[in-house]
């Protein structure tokens, strides 16, 4: 389907699709102009001939209706000059008495076929009933649509005897000037088509190439090159599409470079651990394997960098785990206090390395919350991490719980510079790996993003305050 989509221009091209729908509306435009100009003008046009014959027959109309036109037979002249065609004088047997032509009185011999059957359909129409009446009348002939002749019918009196006149006023004028409006609108509808489809090639093509630089450039950005920019400068929607793609552009090389340091962080985080651990295994099988305390202290420091080095992946396994949507929260009923104490006490000794004390604060030791317990540990694990990552030696870390209303807030404060305002949004976000005080910079650098992801999952919200030269961290429950 797919290829079969690319050899369909108007499927797969925009500019052509642009290209057809201006182009519809230039037919739609012409086709309104050739409606008006056949339904409104044209019909005005022949309204208006009508019109004009019937005033300036109207004199002459009324001088007659009182009148025999056997005795002022230069009247029938006079009303035969008046019209451009022939004027026929007939009984009310439908006898034909007399035939004029631009006031003159032909003789009844001439176009004889056509006077017959003339009269022949007027005496079975509606309007020869509507003379017997008294009562005159007018109608247009036409050719398919086409004006040809006005006729008139008029009551008169000949010989003290009913009849009737019947005028033919040709419009063969006035169908000269509608062949030659109906030339000049097919000459401007193909100047104007031929004209519109140039413009609308124009106006796609400069509507199109801003989308295809913008689409070139995410291809760019696809293919792994992270600095390619559209460059475009517009005050419209692609404006404001190109300056996203360039947003993009920069989040990507800012994600890549904390991506490098993440994977350089990791590296060097556990290969500190491993090439301990080697090296004391060594010593222990080497030197100290008869020295029992010795050997219980490199034991020792073995298991505790293998434990590290164990937490270091377990948390970039979780945290990819869960992203990919592969891990569920265990939802149940634990006490909040137990959870942070055991995760000061796990911290405690990792701090006590560079003289930081933790202090913890609650304002009872029975806080039942529902919430998955493994998740929260590792919450408070990360925060605590980080706390003592950005605490210089000899300072204290504070970690409280409060109760309000129908909320618990949980908090980890340590002393330092604050987090500049800038970057408290993007360092939830992952591979973010802020400057370490202290001289230190352990973990991977998801430490935050896995908080951040946690904490979603459960519903809760948190944040980060920078007050007083103290740095807090928090999240909050919601009791139901």
């Amino acid at each position: 389907m797919n290829k079969m989509r690319k050899k369909l221009p108007l499927r797969s091209k925009i500019g052509a699709r642009l290209w057809l729908l201006m182009m519809f509306l230039v037919a739609l435009s012409i086709a309104f102009m050739w409606v008006v100009q056949i339904f409104l003008f044209e019909r005005n046009f022949v309204d208006s001939t009508v019109n004009e014959v019937q005033g300036r027959l109207q004199p002459i109309i009324e001088n007659i209706k009182t009148k025999d036109l056997a005795n002022h037979e230069w009247l029938l002249s006079s009303l035969s000059k008046s019209t451009n065609g022939k004027m026929m004088l007939i009984d009310a047997d439908g006898e034909l008495i007399a035939l004029y032509s631009l006031g003159y009185r032909l003789q009844k011999e001439v176009s004889s076929d056509f006077i017959c059957g003339f009269l022949y359909s007027l005496e079975h129409s509606e309007e020869y009933q509507q003379i017997l009446e008294g009562k005159p009348y007018h109608k247009i002939n036409r050719d398919r649509f086409e004006p040809l002749v006005l006729e008139i019918g008029i009551p008169v009196v000949y010989e003290n005897r009913q009849a009737l006149i019947v005028l033919y006023h040709s419009m063969d004028q006035l169908h000269t000037v509608l062949g030659i409006n109906r030339s000049q609108l097919v000459t401007l509808s193909v100047i104007l088509s031929l004209s519109a489809a140039m413009l609308a090639a124009l106006l796609s093509r400069y509507f199109v190439k801003p989308i295809r630089i913008i689409k070139n450039t995410v291809d760019k950005l696809a293919k792994g090159e992270l600095t390619a920019t559209s460059g475009l400068s517009l005050n419209d929607e692609l404006g404001q599409l190109s300056d996203s793609v360039d947003e993009l552009s920069q989040a990507l090389q800012r994600v890549d470079v904390l991506r490098k340091e993440v994977i350089a962080n990791v590296s060097h985080e556990l290969r500190s651990p491993l090439a301990l651990i080697r090296g004391y295994a060594e010593m222990v099988r080497d030197i100290n394997w008869k020295n029992d305390q010795k050997r219980n202290e490199d034991l020792n420091l073995i298991i505790q960098e293998s434990g590290r080095m164990s937490e270091m992946v377990s948390d970039i396994m979780d945290y990819s785990q869960l992203q990919a949507g592969y891990i569920q929260l265990k939802r149940d009923w634990y006490n909040l206090y137990e959870i942070v104490e055991a995760e000061v006490a796990h911290c405690e000794q990792g701090a006590a390395q560079y003289g930081i004390m933790i202090r913890l604060e609650s304002a009872g030791k029975d806080i039942s919350v529902n919430a998955d317990a493994m998740k929260i540990c590792q919450v408070m694990r990360n925060l605590l991490n980080n706390a003592i990552n950005h605490t210089a030696d000899g300072g204290i870390i504070s970690v409280e719980i409060k109760r309000s209303d129908d909320r618990i807030r949980v908090s980890v404060a340590n002393p330092g510079e604050p987090i500049p305002e800038e970057d408290r949004a993007i360092i939830w976000e992952r591979y973010q790996c802020g400057q370490h005080h202290g001289g230190r910079k352990k973990g991977t650098g998801i430490g935050l993003s896995i908080v951040s992801t946690f904490l979603k999952a459960h519903g809760m919200e948190y944040g980060v305050a920078c007050e007083d030269s103290l740095t807090t961290f928090w999240f909050e429950y919601i009791c139901q």
